[in-house]
């Protein structure tokens, strides 16, 4: 029997019909989602299709890389570091995105990088002890070579956990959630 772990989706892109999803797939990835140890064979019976058609599936999906991953989703405050910021860098041209992501790829604080269109280069969210210990981290960001200027913002609190089944069921062609918001506003029930 296997086990999974979390399924983290791998960002969809341009989505083709060869890429896409379907009903089968969104249903088998949010009960990943939920019981992210089941196995195969109770997702089959739970699905109601043959646990050669999950085990397909899931093969996929992992290759198309829709799923990226099977770990254990870990909360950094739980590890004792509760303090979130996000760091816009500014980079010098010459240097890179990709040396500089190989460097910031070394600070164990350093969770997240993303190149980004606007007034910087790179996003990166980052996690401390303290804000005190966010200073240093900083620090060791800019002691990088290629780093021009960094702007911090510090989270306060969480208001939307990283999620993905909301665009998996949007994927498939599934209707959105009743509370779900609406492109002139949020559905409220006072409306």
């Amino acid at each position: 029997m296997r086990i999974y772990g979390n399924v983290l989706i791998a960002r969809l892109g341009n989505m083709t019909t060869e890429t896409g999803i379907d009903a089968l797939d969104a249903r088998l990835i949010e009960l990943l989602e939920a019981e992210p140890r089941i196995g195969v064979l109770e997702c089959s019976r739970r699905l109601g299709v043959a646990r050669g058609t999950v085990q397909a599936r899931l093969d996929k999906l992992t290759q198309r890389a829709v799923v990226r991953d099977f770990g254990p989703r870990v909360e950094p405050a739980a590890l004792g570091y509760p303090v979130t910021a996000f760091v816009t860098l500014e980079l010098r041209q010459a240097v890179g995105h990709a040396h500089m992501a190989q460097r910031l790829g070394r600070i164990p604080e350093v969770l997240e990088a993303h190149t980004v269109t606007g007034q910087g280069d790179m996003l990166c969210r980052i996690v401390a002890r303290t804000n005190a210990e966010l200073q240093g981290v900083i620090d060791r960001v800019l002691a990088s070579e290629g780093v021009q200027r960094a702007t911090t913002v510090i989270a306060l609190a969480e208001q939307i956990p990283y999620r993905t089944l909301p665009l998996v069921k949007q994927a498939a062609g599934e209707p959105a959630a009743p509370n779900a918001t609406r492109p002139d506003g949020p559905t409220h029930p006072n409306e």
